[in-house]
């Protein structure tokens, strides 16, 4: 939502103070210039990226678009499924657990809470960590270091996508040139036209300029941002999972572990130790 209304800020405030100077819309719309800067920054795209980094741009910009970020009830629902996994383990040991992780879809537990089932990165993420403890004695620090390999590895991969959409970016300033180049070259062949003919072409030109700049600065610079900081939201959330399975593999502990999971949580989106308590309660009953 709010990415559309940023679009729509972008292009109502150029779009006005171009009006507020008396300007004529007729001027800018050129077209061929949005041809040659879009078809040449797609290309360049395509030819600079294999076909997993333009699937991973098609998937972010989709999720940018379709949904939100993490929440606060996000993070509290997470923490509830912790929560209750751990309690089970406490009680009846890490081998109850095992046809849960091997059909999460299928778990009574998982089946709970819908949004965290449809995390494919973070479902996968604590399954497979959890299904590390049921099979080896891997001591917590080096689970700890694993979990931050892993995290790391993740995200560096998350931010391949937003890094081609930036280099996008980068190159629509250049590509606005070439557009208001070829257009004076146009102009050139007009040398004999009266003044008024020759200053219409030079405008349409210069438009070329304008366009690659507005759309690198404007609209595609932001979203190689958003790309990136989506990266970033995904790392915490996975960073929250694994402060909580540590924190139960040294202490097994679920209040202690839930803890300091809930402690991780980004102050914005923290719940409060009672709101915890109280909805933790209530699932157990």
């Amino acid at each position: 939502m709010f990415v559309i209304i940023g679009c729509i800020i972008v292009v109502v405030a150029v779009i006005g103070g171009y009006l507020m100077e008396h300007g004529n819309l007729a001027l800018l719309w050129q077209p061929a210039e949005l041809v040659i800067i879009g078809g040449a920054a797609l290309g360049g795209f395509v030819i600079a990226s294999p076909m997993k980094v333009i699937k991973g741009v098609q998937a972010g910009i989709l999720r940018m678009f379709t949904s939100k970020a993490y929440t606060r009830e996000d993070y509290l629902e997470a923490l509830v499924l912790l929560s209750e996994i751990f309690f089970k383990i406490r009680k009846e040991g890490l081998v109850s657990i095992e046809t849960d992780l091997d059909e999460p879809e299928k778990s009574p537990i998982f089946k709970r809470y819908p949004k965290f089932l449809s995390n494919h990165h973070a479902l996968t993420f604590l399954t497979d960590t959890l299904r590390t403890l049921t099979i080896t004695d891997i001591e917590a620090h080096e689970l700890a270091s694993l979990l931050d390999y892993e995290i790391e590895a993740h995200h560096e991969e998350a931010l391949v996508p937003a890094a081609s959409v930036a280099n996008v970016a980068d190159s629509l300033p250049g590509l606005g040139i070439v557009a208001a180049v070829l257009g004076v070259v146009l102009t050139m062949k007009k040398i004999n036209e009266p003044p008024e003919v020759l200053g219409h072409s030079v405008g349409a030109a210069l438009v070329g300029t304008f366009l690659g700049i507005l759309l690198s600065y404007g609209f595609v610079g932001p979203v190689a941002k958003n790309l990136e900081n989506i990266a970033s939201e995904d790392k915490e959330y996975l960073s929250v999972l694994k402060a909580a399975i540590i924190a139960f593999v040294n202490t097994p502990s679920p209040q202690v572990a839930i803890e300091f999971a809930r402690r991780v949580v980004p102050a914005e989106l923290r719940p409060s130790f009672l709101e915890l308590e109280n909805v933790i309660k209530k699932v157990k009953k």
